[in-house]
């Protein structure tokens, strides 16, 4: 599948005006969700289409979602906005798109070194995330739910390979949120683009490596074609956070069982996407290794390291921050040390075990 449209222009464009405010007829609301992919790209297109029918589903009918695809009435990096300000009732997308917005934003999506899938909804149930999460999205008119988790995203596709950290100084790269912090301290030449634009960028030669999600979305982009050495760890992204974010004009009209049915849908759709992504990235994977000869590299150790540095260097600069993003780091950093040594012995320690001894 080719994203040649995808995430292109800034801003909403004149389409979002034409969009009208929610509708009731015969007591059922009619949403609009806008996202930032196009319909049903495998991974977050899908895992959009699935939210809006099951909040249609939920609500009895009650709230009929219709979704429109990146481009289709906003650009996809226009959807923040576009609920924002009313013109739109929700979003479909996640949380490193926003980061020119607030860069607290940046922590509820993924964090380099940072929280897995499930540690994501523990911080956000149990360490004051949500608390936060609504905080800061609050200012700009919306109401967040995280949605879904793409689980550990790879580190990226790669004309040549990565012997050191002196072969990424200068590289251009394609990434985002503080994953693209941290390689910018790496001294690589890091550009925001589309899953879509990565692509020609790679076939044209503008960019010499990036990343994306991993193998199932990677595939049906089609990166394969072009760079054919894949590298993990995904460390700038251990687990990336999809979100839908209402109008909080909206959310707030809203009665308490529809309140609970958005709610629902949004929190049921989370371990479904997480375990969707996890089975048809394994899958893709060993299709790109055996079809499309595909090389699987992991990230050498001195590239680890400096990473590692590089990473705590972007953590430093959000703690000096202003007082919302010093705030919401400060907890997260909590979360990720309680968690961290608990899972050398927990899910890492079970994992570990298991691969050893089936000599994987």
């Amino acid at each position: 599948m080719k994203r040649r449209n995808f995430l292109r222009t800034a801003g909403i464009g004149a389409a979002a005006s034409a969009v009208a405010a929610p509708a009731i007829a015969q007591d059922v609301l009619q949403w609009k969700m806008v996202t930032a992919w196009p319909k049903n790209l495998p991974g977050p297109g899908v895992a959009a289409q699935k939210l809006a029918d099951r909040i249609t589903l939920l609500s009895g009918g009650r709230i009929e979602v219709q979704l429109f695809g990146a481009g289709e009435l906003v650009p996809g990096n226009g959807v923040f906005d576009a609920v924002s300000q009313g013109t739109a009732d929700l979003y479909h997308a996640v949380p490193s798109y926003w980061g020119s917005k607030s860069k607290a934003i940046l922590l509820f999506c993924s964090q380099p070194f940072g929280l897995t899938a499930t540690e994501q909804v523990g911080w956000m149930s149990y360490g004051g995330g949500q608390e936060l999460y609504d905080e800061v999205y609050a200012g700009f008119g919306l109401k967040p739910f995280l949605c879904g988790n793409s689980g550990p995203q790879w580190a990226g596709w790669f004309r040549e390979p990565i012997n050191s950290a002196e072969d990424l100084k200068g590289l251009r790269f394609r990434s985002t949120g503080l994953a693209s912090e941290m390689c910018t301290k790496l001294g690589m030449s890091v550009q925001a683009l589309s899953g879509g634009e990565m692509f020609q960028a790679l076939q044209s030669g503008a960019l010499d490596a990036g990343e994306f999600i991993g193998p199932w979305t990677d595939a049906a982009v089609g990166y394969q074609q072009i760079a054919k050495n894949y590298y993990w760890p995904g460390i700038g992204e251990p687990g990336s956070a999809e979100e839908c974010a209402v109008n909080l004009s909206s959310w707030e009209a809203l009665p308490d069982d529809l309140k609970a049915a958005v709610r629902a849908a949004c929190e049921s759709l989370y371990n479904e996407v997480l375990t969707e992504y996890l089975t048809n990235h394994a899958r893709a994977l060993s299709e790109l290794v055996a079809n499309d000869g595909v090389q699987v590299h992991r990230l050498p150790d001195d590239v680890l390291a400096a990473m590692w540095t590089a990473a705590g260097e972007v953590y430093d600069e959000l703690l000096a921050g202003d007082e919302t993003t010093k705030k919401v780091t400060e907890s997260f950093m909590a979360y990720r040390d309680l968690i961290a040594g608990y899972q050398v012995q927990s899910e890492a320690g079970a994992i570990n075990a298991r691969a050893a001894a089936m000599g994987v």
